[in-house]
């Protein structure tokens, strides 16, 4: 990845009239809807998109969008990319870097993931304060990393504080609950077995999925603040484990959508 790579795409972009935004979005699985409050001006397909990776995933639309959310200029990308997919963690994370050079100030984060702590019910929301990567590599680990930002990028608060009050705030308004626990990044795309899961919970994660960190490690790299809700669609039990149903999983994070959008919106009207 060099610095030409990141402007060739920016100004691409520029050309389609992304101007200014405030706010990135990412959106993860069965997460799409929160694209029809948005005022959107521009549309784009990742296809058309120079130097962007393409979704595979069936139920990630794969689309950059631009326009406003509660009074902000907002990116939202509708689908994101995976580990799973064979994308390096660079290619995952170039659409962050992209729009943090485009302009953006802070980026929210979403994701479906597995219930690890079982005091976590099916369909209920978990803001991450805290995760493990397990993914078995980071984004940050390339040659000349360092002319992007240190190269030894500080972890210790990887979610940005304020931003995490001001969620929790918003769900406590809006009788949401919002657990705030730890989230695991494995590599899928397989789900986990009985004992990945024992070993999950021993090792303190609250929730598991195969995204997310990548991103937020790259925000944390170019020092831009950072938030990620998951929507928790199975619940993990390794004493009661039966086959996934993928479709079930879409559906619940369907039904929990409304209290995703209520959560981002209100964020970004107070950002």
């Amino acid at each position: 990845m060099t610095q030409e790579t990141i402007n060739t795409t920016v100004a691409f972009l520029h050309e389609k009239g992304f101007q200014k935004p405030q706010v990135g979005i990412v959106l993860g699985t069965g997460l799409g809807q929160l694209v029809n409050h948005l005022e959107i001006e521009v549309e784009i397909n990742y296809t058309d998109i120079p130097n962007f990776p393409v979704s595979t995933v069936e139920f990630h639309s794969g689309k950059l969008l631009y326009g406003t959310l509660e009074g902000k200029k907002t990116i939202v990308m509708q689908g994101r990319f995976h580990l799973y997919e064979g994308y390096t963690l660079q290619e995952i994370t170039f659409p962050v870097r992209v729009l943090k050079a485009l302009g953006i100030t802070s980026l929210l984060v979403s994701n479906a993931a597995g219930a690890i702590n079982l005091s976590y019910k099916k369909g209920d929301l978990m803001l991450l304060d805290d995760h493990i990567n397990l993914q078995g590599g980071s984004p940050l680990a390339f040659k000349n990393v360092s002319v992007f930002g240190e190269r030894f990028t500080d972890m210790c608060a990887p979610y940005d504080a304020t931003l995490n009050e001001k969620m929790l705030a918003i769900a406590k308004e809006n009788n949401i609950v919002l657990h705030k626990g730890i989230y695991a990044s494995v590599v899928g795309p397989q789900l986990e077995t009985r004992s990945e899961y024992r070993y999950l919970k021993i090792i303190g994660a609250d929730a598991v999925g195969m995204s997310t960190v990548p991103e937020v490690i790259v925000a944390n790299h170019l020092q831009l603040p950072v938030i990620a809700v998951s929507v928790l669609t199975d619940e993990c039990d390794p004493d009661n484990l039966k086959p996934v149903n993928i479709p079930e999983i879409i559906a619940v994070a369907g039904e929990a959508e409304p209290k995703m959008i209520t959560l981002f919106k209100t964020l970004v009207s107070q950002l």
